[in-house]
């Protein structure tokens, strides 16, 4: 069991810090919506009832859409575009999906390659972009659940002004909508380009998304 804990650290570390912040929102935010319902006349509900509510599930869902987008569009970047000396970045020069040698796939896999990293055709194309497509379903799962429970917030608070609601299609056409979309798209883009280029000049002993603490600000595609 340590074993194992010690060696799935990074995963299990971050999964936990991952519940225990939902649980704190889900708290946090279940308050707020029961004060705000208060403060204008309506019905507080429990909080169980509140896991289930658009309010919540709109502010999850805004969040893990535009993470992984960030890794979706990071992860097909990094294949084509280049930083000099950064860490996250391959070699100039080394651009591209590279050759099969260089991915040990087909007669180039070792006996620990994946099954379907061995085999050619269409597995082999699934699964030498299993990651971007894993990526991809995540992203646009929780941005049609976003776009969901966000619409359907939207309808309650035109009801409450006594205005009228809109349809699924005529929402994603509202200000509304793309506000809540863009604000969490711009915040990520600019963290990944500014981690991109922090790592040239910045360093973090002991971390692999660092450069050796001595290596040079040119040094590309190498890490501590």
């Amino acid at each position: 069991m340590r074993r194992a804990i010690r060696e799935n650290s990074l995963s299990i570390a971050f999964l936990t810090i991952f519940l225990a912040a939902l649980v704190g929102e889900s708290i946090a935010g279940w308050r707020l919506y029961n004060q705000d319902q208060l403060e204008h006349g309506g019905k507080t509900i429990a909080y169980l009832r509140y896991l289930y509510s658009s309010d919540f599930g709109s502010g999850v869902l805004e969040n893990w859409q535009s993470e992984y987008l960030q890794f979706l569009l990071y992860i097909l970047a990094t294949v084509w575009l280049v930083q000099k000396g950064s860490s996250e970045s391959k070699d100039i020069g080394d651009e591209g999906g590279e050759s099969d040698g260089e991915q040990r796939v087909g007669r180039y896999a070792g006996p620990n390659s994946p099954a379907w990293a061995r085999v050619g055709g269409l597995r082999q194309a699934v699964y030498s972009n299993s990651l971007v497509l894993m990526m991809a379903a995540v992203f646009f799962g929780s941005w049609f659940g976003q776009s969901v429970t966000s619409w359907t917030q939207f309808n309650d608070d035109q009801r409450e002004h006594r205005e009228q609601a809109v349809g699924y299609t005529r929402y994603l056409q509202e200000p509304d909508f793309w506000n809540r979309t863009l604000q969490n798209w711009q915040s990520e883009f600019l963290a990944v380009g500014s981690m991109a280029i922090f790592a040239v000049y910045l360093r973090q002993r002991g971390s692999p998304e660092s450069k050796p603490v001595g290596a040079a600000h040119e040094e590309t595609s190498t890490s501590g």
